[in-house]
């Protein structure tokens, strides 16, 4: 799996447990659109299978669809998580620089009045 590298400007580096629960949080978002792909898979099936259909039917399928998209994400998926890591990587990144630049506006700003 692929390691997204990136440099905060605020000086320090990601703590390892909040890039691991971001990616944890993009895998859930991805195994959530998985699930929503592969339950209307399961109902294009139909119900008059092996199994008969009705209402444990219709439940068992849910419970199925929800294990195969979240070790489908797990997995690699289809590459939806990787794309949020991005962005939500660039979206961090971004704030600590224009956090950056507002603090170095100020200093401009207090050197200015110094003088």
């Amino acid at each position: 799996m692929e390691q997204l590298a990136t440099s905060f400007s605020a000086g320090s580096a990601p703590v390892r447990n909040d890039i691991d629960s971001m990616r944890q949080q993009a895998e859930e978002l991805e195994s959530v659109f998985l699930n929503t792909l592969v339950s209307e898979m399961f109902a294009s099936i139909g119900g008059q299978g092996e199994s008969g259909g009705g209402y444990a039917e219709e439940t068992w399928r849910g419970m199925q669809s929800e294990q195969y998209a979240a070790a489908m994400a797990k997995s690699g998926g289809i590459g939806i998580a990787d794309e949020i890591m991005r962005s939500m990587l660039a979206i961090q990144e971004s704030a600590g620089q224009d956090q950056n630049n507002n603090n170095n506006n100020n200093n401009n700003n207090n050197q200015e009045t110094k003088s």
